[in-house]
């Protein structure tokens, strides 16, 4: 099968770690924030990574010579929904449209048979579902592509039907190089195929399933612990060595607050308190026995949503995020604190990047 792959706004490599699990080959990525491509490169030593401006990436064709089946990446989407009246004329050429008129570029440059596109859940209804038939209709004209097109699925993915604890959406996209699918016959046999070596995939998955074990171990960056879960025996390293699970520092008054706050419960639990809650999930206290909210990038943050451990009054550490996101053990991540949550915050979970890259196994079949 072809299995090389290019990642364009890799971060810290969700979307790489799930198509790596499906044994493919990451031959290329590209991240412009050096903290993020440390962690990047650190766990993708093989990969040769471009710590570059996608602007700079597309103009100077660096990817060009590069030979690639598959590009991954999720342009952000900030200037989509400025595209306005505008959008049938000028949306590719739209300077706030740079990142996915770049992304578009590279993908012209390198012509992959397939291509996956992440985004957020919104970019579905900006400029009442406008912009996505713009970004649709692009792939699709072959005028565009030297007479080829590539034929679009869009899909709307929830986390926790991978069996993710996480009430995340992601929006993707696979474009197939002149190559039309039964998508839902697709899917299904993906499902299939993934049962046969993970027999509890797809199981639900709650938030203890995750970091159970992690609850009570002394605050440190490295140490060994047991599987006891399905899930955590899924995302095991072979020596049982975890990273990242340093335990967040809270002030008194946040540490007081946090005591008071029940699981399932959120800040307006507080009594006597002029907190202004600045999201409605504020101070929110995760249940065994439920699944998280998104996790963002301040999910160190009390007042940033519902990120309290069940049991101990903090929020969570970087490693008990990263489960929840379903990174493997072994992922380390590095850089400053605020750099780490965002990191993992920012990312596709790997999990269903997983189940992507084996859509497209099947796909090219």
């Amino acid at each position: 099968m072809g299995n090389t792959v290019v990642d364009l706004f890799a971060g810290a490599g969700g979307l790489s770690s799930g198509f790596m699990k499906a044994g493919y080959e990451i031959v290329a990525a590209v991240e412009y924030d050096k903290q993020i491509a440390d962690t990047y490169k650190l766990n993708h030593p093989n990969t040769r990574l471009f710590i570059n401006d996608i602007k700079n990436i597309a103009e100077q064709r660096s990817l060009a010579n590069i030979s690639a089946d598959v590009i991954i990446g999720g342009p952000p989407c900030q200037g989509f929904s400025m595209a306005g009246a505008r959008i049938r004329k000028n949306f590719i050429d739209d300077e706030r449209n740079y990142l996915f008129r770049y992304y578009y570029d590279v993908i012209k440059q390198i012509m992959p048979k397939y291509f996956v596109f992440e985004n957020v859940k919104g970019i579905t209804t900006m400029e009442n579902g406008e912009i996505l038939n713009e970004i649709m209709s692009l792939f699709q004209d072959s005028k565009l592509l030297n007479g080829h097109r590539y034929y679009t699925y869009p899909y709307l993915f929830k986390t926790v039907d991978m069996g993710i604890p996480q009430k995340r959406e992601r929006f993707i996209i696979i474009g197939i190089l002149d190559k039309e699918i039964n998508w839902n016959e697709v899917y299904e046999t993906a499902k299939t195929n993934i049962l046969i070596k993970y027999p509890s995939f797809f199981d639900k998955t709650t938030v203890w399933d995750a970091i159970s074990n992690l609850a009570d171990i002394s605050d440190c960056d490295e140490f060994v612990v047991n599987p006891q879960t399905n899930y955590q025996k899924f995302l095991a390293s072979d020596t049982g060595v975890v990273y990242n699970n340093n335990k967040p520092k809270h002030s008194e008054l946040a540490l007081a607050r946090i005591k008071q706050i029940a699981c399932g419960k959120n800040w307006t639990s507080l009594k006597n308190d002029n907190i202004k809650s600045i999201h409605s999930g504020s101070y929110g206290r995760l249940t065994k026995e439920g699944v998280s909210p998104t996790i963002t990038t301040r999910f160190d943050t009390p007042s940033g949503g519902g990120f309290i451990h069940p049991t101990e009054n903090r929020t969570l550490t970087p490693r008990e995020g990263a489960r929840i996101q379903s990174f493997p053990d072994d992922y380390k991540f590095v850089g400053n604190k605020t750099s780490i949550y965002k990191q993992i915050g920012n990312a596709v979970p790997p999990k269903l990047a997983y189940f992507i890259a084996e859509m497209i196994k099947v796909i090219n079949s």
